[in-house]
């Protein structure tokens, strides 16, 4: 029927239950009656908007605590809102209450890294504790590798001169720190005429500490000695002592834990690196300290909320048995074994970065479980925590440190446990062969080095 019956057939639609379509078909327009609900909305929004400006601000300082996407929310509310609260930009590095905390950047998979031609210079992120996801537009991806996230923020490395750049994804706050080229001295195993072949010099774990001024530490599966500097330096430092024997370091609050283990005696320990302080005119890095002793067959360290989680894992002949406690309770000389981590899930992967994502967020993710790879079944699998039982954790097969196609959200989380998936043009060694993909695709008889067995060579193309 055309637009003309319908005009002149008012009653078809009225006997729709209608009558405003049917005034709008008809050409004729409605007008609303003022009722006494709509004055009484309109009275509360002016006395919402109203509120005296400190009592705004510390509504807002409440908002912010929860999440930084809610304060930009309740900041867009009202002019006069807007005009008593802080504006993050311009310090949402060097204010840790601007930090982005708990929002991670999502590995699209399939070859698609960022700065690639089809993301168009966006980016995504989503929330550990949410769930929510959000697109940001970040065009120096094309000349920027990511070296670590915290708190939120991108410590990126660029490409020509390897200077290291702090990144406030949300509010394009950049920081910059000197470049890394006279760390090279200082690799194992690595000689100076090899630098213009290594483009990247890879950090396993960065901290952040925000004080007087932004500081950052940075830990190196190929360097003994613990790199450091300022905003304010020229050049990186190194501390006078070393250590070694550590796995799979933390930033936490900006400070850094390991756990060092011994290779046939004593208990693995926990130890903490507090930031740089300065004693005269010199920056100088305190020796890490002993905090607690932990039981045998620790394996991670991992943050969760406020506090640090201590895993251990025991190998049976059926399948991995894990345990978790907390620091807090190490600390204090005693073992609280637990059976629930909130409604969470911990994703332990060796010689990776390990999360904390919340079940609440994700359906996929059972809560109280620890995924990890089996290397039994060469699958992913999650032990349940209150019932010491292993099940799959979701379809597909692992080969190496090659993550599967992510066909789901599941898997996408996986990948950022892998640091050589955020980046464009990384390696993955598979068995024997000396394979290695670039963009998606794999390439064979390449002759690449290790440096010290340890360090990623990240080639940009």
């Amino acid at each position: 029927m055309s637009s003309s019956s319908y005009r002149n057939h008012p009653v078809t639609l009225a006997s729709c239950g209608s009558k405003r379509l049917a005034a709008l078909a008809s050409g004729r327009r409605t007008r609303r009656r003022r009722t006494t609900e709509d004055a009484t909305a309109a009275t509360r929004d002016s006395s919402w908007a109203s509120l005296p400006e400190d009592l705004v601000d510390l509504i807002g300082w409440r908002v912010l605590a929860s999440d930084l996407r809610d304060y930009i929310r309740f900041r867009a509310v009202c002019p006069h809102w807007r005009s008593s609260t802080k504006c993050p930009r311009g310090r949402g590095i060097v204010d840790r209450r601007f930090h982005p905390r708990r929002w991670m950047m999502l590995p699209e998979g399939h070859g698609i890294y960022p700065g690639h031609g089809k993301l168009r210079g966006f980016i995504r992120f989503f929330n550990l504790s949410t769930g929510a996801f959000v697109r940001v537009r970040l065009p120096l991806f094309k000349d920027h590798c990511i070296l670590d996230s915290i708190d939120g923020l991108l410590v990126l490395q660029w490409d020509h001169d390897t200077a290291v750049r702090l990144l406030h994804p949300f509010t394009s706050d950049i920081l910059d720190f000197p470049p890394l080229k006279n760390l090279l001295g200082y690799a194992s195993g690595v000689s100076t005429n090899q630098w213009c072949y290594v483009r990247n010099f890879r950090a396993t774990c960065v901290s952040v500490s925000v004080n007087d001024v932004v500081s950052l530490m940075l830990i190196q599966q190929c360097m003994k000695r613990v790199p450091f500097t300022t905003s304010g330096m020229q050049e990186w430092s190194v501390s006078l002592w070393c250590f070694h024997q550590y796995h799979n370091p933390l930033s936490f609050q900006g400070k850094l834990y390991v756990v060092r283990h011994f290779s046939s005696y004593g208990e693995p320990e926990v130890l903490q690196i507090d930031p740089p302080q300065m004693e005269g005119t010199e920056l100088v890095l305190q020796p890490p300290r002993l905090i607690a002793k932990c039981p045998a067959r620790t394996t991670d360290a991992v943050e969760c909320g406020s506090e640090i989680l201590v895993v251990s894992q025991k190998f049976t002949t059926r399948y991995s048995q894990f345990s978790v406690c907390r620091l807090a309770d190490l600390m204090l000389g005693r073992i609280v074994w637990m059976t629930s981590v909130s409604g969470n899930a911990l994703f332990i992967i060796a010689s990776t970065r390990s999360i904390c994502v919340s079940s609440k967020a994700f359906p996929t993710i059972v809560a109280d479980t620890v995924v990890f790879i089996d290397n039994k079944k060469s699958c992913l699998a999650q032990y349940h925590l209150s019932s010491d039982t292993v099940s799959p954790a979701s379809d597909g097969s692992f080969s190496g440190d090659l993550v599967p196609s992510p066909c789901s959200i599941f898997y996408h989380i996986l990948t950022c446990c892998f640091r050589s998936y955020w980046n464009k043009g990384h390696i993955v060694f598979q068995g024997r062969l000396k394979k290695w993909r670039v963009r998606g695709k794999w390439r064979n008889g390449v002759n690449l080095s290790f440096v010290a067995n340890t360090i990623w060579l990240v080639y940009i193309y």
